[in-house]
């Protein structure tokens, strides 16, 4: 009998276990599927050792772009930079191959980034934060990749997700039109943009989900699965977004929004160059954001965001993209 048309499968944790531990010469580990999302990330431990692994869907990410990713890591991690390093199996492969329902799936086994999760950050970490996210841009600001990643530019952050999104809001008319006459006024600051813009391989994610302090103030960052090449003060307005969510959320008040993010950007500044007009652009490169990540869940509806895709969602998301417009910039520094 034929075998139906897979989109995404899932692979058994208990079959790669035994995959990993012949592959990578482990032993007595355990294996369970962490999160189902971009891609499927799983975690590989025993009572001494303890890693990440991630398969990524064909359809999100090709094979030219994951060895892009890889090769960035592995720039980094041989610069020092603290981030989470991809690890070869025994035979000296980074990537692992399986021929999973759907088609060929490709897999990297990942160093686990020590530590937790810190959201409410002391001046310390902020100041860590800040200088070793320096530390990654004056790598990823002086290196080409051999293999392609995706650029980011108003076409990708703007053009491509308004297109994108334009089917799923015809009910929501009004919603739809806010984010034209946005992307509009936008588009027009972006043109604006003069040369002192740091231009690089960003990636365009530094939240505190994707990085991880242990005990000794040690930080590690991981997850650069949307690394791509532009501007790298896409970075530095993610960073900024989390103490925006902060604030709306009430956990913090305006004030400490801006301290926190000041002691950031002094750090950042003891290591790189960043300029006043790099923060100015803040607002305008996190509406792009906002959009970009607006339009990739739409168009993922079918593997995976349909868990929380719908009406209600989509007016709640343009109505914290119209609260970033009003607020962002009173929260700078």
């Amino acid at each position: 009998m034929d075998v139906f048309p897979t989109q995404y499968s899932t692979l058994s944790s208990k079959a790669l276990n035994i995959k990993l531990q012949k592959s990578y010469g482990l032993s007595d580990t355990t294996c369970r599927l962490l999160i189902r999302n971009v891609s499927d990330t799983y975690v590989i431990e025993n009572a001494t050792e303890k890693y990440i692994f991630k398969i990524y869907r064909d359809a999100h990410r090709k094979l030219e772009e994951i060895k892009g990713e890889v090769e960035l890591l592995s720039i980094l991690f041989e610069k020092g930079a603290k981030v989470a390093n991809p690890i070869p199996d025994t035979d000296g492969e980074v990537l692992q191959v399986f021929n999973a329902a759907e088609g060929t799936r490709y897999g990297i086994l990942f160093s686990w980034a020590q530590g937790s999760v810190v959201y409410a950050m002391n001046d310390q970490q902020l100041e860590t934060v800040g200088r070793e996210m320096a530390a990654i841009h004056n790598i990823t600001s002086a290196i080409e990749l051999y293999h392609h990643r995706q650029q980011y530019s108003i076409e990708t952050v703007i053009v491509n997700p308004l297109r994108i999104l334009e089917s799923a809001f015809v009910e929501l008319e009004d919603d739809f039109a806010y984010l034209k006459q946005a992307a509009t006024e936008v588009i027009e600051r972006f043109n604006q943009f003069d040369g002192s813009f740091s231009y690089g391989y960003c990636h365009f994610d530094f939240m505190p989900k994707n990085f991880h302090f242990n005990d000794a103030g040690d930080i590690t960052f991981f997850d650069f699965d949307f690394v791509g090449k532009g501007l790298l003060a896409y970075d530095i307005t993610s960073f900024f977004i989390h103490y925006f969510l902060e604030f709306t959320s009430g956990k913090i008040s305006q004030q400490e929004a801006r301290d926190a993010f000041g002691v950031f950007v002094d750090s950042y500044r003891k290591v790189r160059p960043l300029s006043n007009e790099e923060i100015a652009a803040i607002p305008y490169l996190g509406f792009g954001f906002w959009l970009f990540y607006f339009g990739f869940q739409c168009e993922n509806f079918d593997d995976w965001s349909n868990l929380f895709w719908g009406p209600k969602f989509m007016k709640d998301r343009v109505a914290l993209i119209k609260k970033w417009m009003e607020t962002a910039h009173v929260l700078l520094p």
